[in-house]
C-alpha cells in the first residue's frame, strides 16, 4: 500500500480507540465507527456517519474493531517441546523452574533455520488472533554464541528483542554461579546488546537473588539496554521492589506480592504485566489484578507464550482468565491487553487506535470487545490489519 492510499473501513459497529478524548470511558469506545487508514497509519477515527471519503472502502459488517493486541512477554526462540513435562505436571508433580534446562538442550541442538522456522510459526499463530506487536526474549541457549544468535533470530521478525541470558544459570555453571552472572554481563552481554532493546532476569528462587538480579539489570543498562524483570512468581523476593528502583519497564509475573511491592508498583513507572497463561498452565495461584488495580498500579496483560509453563500465544484466552480468576472487568483486561501491553514496552504508536498510531487493529466476529471473555475459547478474529496491511 503507498503513502498516498487511504481505505475506509466503515461501518464497525463498536470501536475500542483507547483514547478517552475520542469515546466513551477508558477504552473511548464509538458506537457505528469508522476508521481511515493511510499507508501504516491511521489518519481519521469517528462517526461512520461523518468519515471522509477514501479510495477504497471495507465493510465492517457491524463487527466490533480493537486495537492489535501487544503481547509484551513472550519465549518464543526455542527448540523442541515440554509435553512430557506439562503431562506429569497435569498428573500431579509440581512445577519448579528447572525444567528450562531441557529446552536448552533442545534449542542448542536445533538449527538456525529450525529456530527461524519455528519462530515464525508461532508468531503467524498469534498474528491470527489478533496480536499485532509482540516482545520475545533470548533465554534458552545460555552460551555466548547460542543467546546471540537466539536474539539475532528474533530482531529479524521485531523490534522488541530481550536479552535473557539470566534465565537460569546455565547447566554449564551449576557449580559456579558467580562465574555465570560475570559471563552475562560481561562477554555474553557484549555479544548481545547489538540485537536487543531490553535486558530481563529472572530474580527467583533457583535462578537469580536480588544482589545477582541488581548487577545484570545495572550492566544491562550501562550497555544502553532497557530494563525488565521476571518477579515474584513463585515466592515472594526483591524482583517487583527492584525493578521499581531500577525503573523497569515492566515486573512480569507479580503473583506473590506484599503491601510494600504494591505501593511501589503504584507510585512508579513499572508496569506490572500479569501472564494467565502460567498459572493456568502450572495450577498456580492467580496473580491479584484487582488488588494491584485499586492500588492505582497499570496493569498489562501478556502470553508469556514458551515452551514449558506457558504454552498458548492466544490473548483472547489470557483475557478471559484475567477476567474469570483474577478480578479484572472485561474493559480493563481489554485495555490491559492493547495499552498495557504498550505501556509495557513504553511504546506510544500502539495499543490505540487513533490518528497518528500505527494502523494495527482487528474486527472480531462479535458486536462488542466483551464478548472476547463471554465467549472463551472462540475464534473471533475474523480479520487484522498490521501496519495499515490487512494481514488475516
Amino acid at each position: 500500500m503507498s503513502a498516498s492510499t487511504t481505505t475506509l473501513i466503515s461501518n464497525i459497529g463498536s470501536l475500542v480507540t483507547n483514547d478517552p478524548a475520542l469515546g466513551d470511558g477508558p477504552l473511548g469506545l464509538i458506537e457505528n465507527a469508522a476508521v481511515v487508514v493511510e499507508g501504516d497509519r491511521v489518519a481519521w477515527v469517528g462517526a461512520a456517519a461523518k468519515a471522509p471519503a477514501a479510495d477504497a472502502v471495507y465493510d465492517a459488517g457491524g463487527r466490533a474493531a480493537i486495537p492489535g493486541f501487544v503481547d509484551s512477554h513472550s519465549h518464543l526462540v526455542f527448540g523442541g517441546d515440554r509435553t512430557k513435562e506439562f503431562n506429569a505436571r497435569m498428573s500431579g508433580q509440581p512445577y519448579k523452574a528447572g525444567g528450562i534446562r531441557t529446552t536448552v538442550a533442545a534449542t542448542r541442538a536445533a538449527s538456525d533455520e529450525e529456530l527461524a522456522a519455528n519462530l515464525a510459526k508461532y508468531l503467524n499463530e498469534a498474528l491470527r488472533q489478533g496480536t499485532t506487536t509482540f516482545e520475545t526474549k533470548s533465554g534458552y541457549g545460555l552460551t555466548v554464541e547460542d543467546e546471540a544468535r537466539a536474539l539475532r533470530i528474533a530482531s529479524a521478525q521485531t523490534s522488541e528483542v530481550t536479552y535473557l541470558g539470566a534465565h537460569i544459570v546455565s547447566p554449564d555453571y551449576a557449580e559456579d554461579p558467580a562465574a555465570y552472572v560475570d559471563l552475562v554481563t560481561g562477554e555474553m552481554l557484549e555479544a548481545c546488546a547489538p540485537y536487543a532493546r531490553w535486558i530481563d532476569v529472572f530474580c527467583e528462587k533457583g535462578a537469580f537473588d536480588g544482589d545477582q538480579a541488581r548487577a545484570i539489570l545495572t550492566a544491562g543498562k550501562a550497555k544502553g539496554l532497557l530494563p525488565r524483570i521476571h518477579a515474584n512468581q513463585l515466592s515472594y523476593g526483591p524482583g517487583v521492589q527492584l525493578g521499581v528502583e531500577l525503573d523497569a519497564a515492566s515486573a512480569d509475573h507479580c503473583t506473590h506480592l506484599t503491601d510494600a511491592d504494591v505501593d511501589a508498583l503504584a507510585s512508579g513507572n513499572t508496569v506490572a504485566t500479569l501472564l494467565p497463561g502460567a498459572e493456568f498452565s502450572t495450577r498456580a495461584q492467580w496473580p491479584d489484578a484487582r488488588r494491584l488495580l485499586d492500588a492505582g498500579a497499570t496493569v498489562a496483560l501478556s502470553t508469556d507464550c514458551n515452551p514449558g509453563s506457558s504454552f498458548t500465544s492466544s490473548m483472547p484466552f489470557c483475557i478471559a482468565l484475567a477476567v474469570r480468576d483474577m478480578g479484572m472487568t472485561p474493559d480493563e483486561a481489554m485495555w490491559a491487553a492493547t495499552a498495557g501491553g504498550a505501556r509495557a514496552l513504553r511504546r506510544e504508536d500502539v495499543g490505540r487506535i487513533a490518528a497518528g498510531a500505527r494502523a494495527d487493529l482487528a474486527l472480531l466476529d462479535a458486536p462488542s470487545h466483551v464478548h472476547l471473555a463471554y465467549r472463551p475459547g472462540v475464534p473471533l478474529v475474523s480479520a487484522v490489519w498490521r501496519n495499515g496491511v490487512l494481514a488475516v
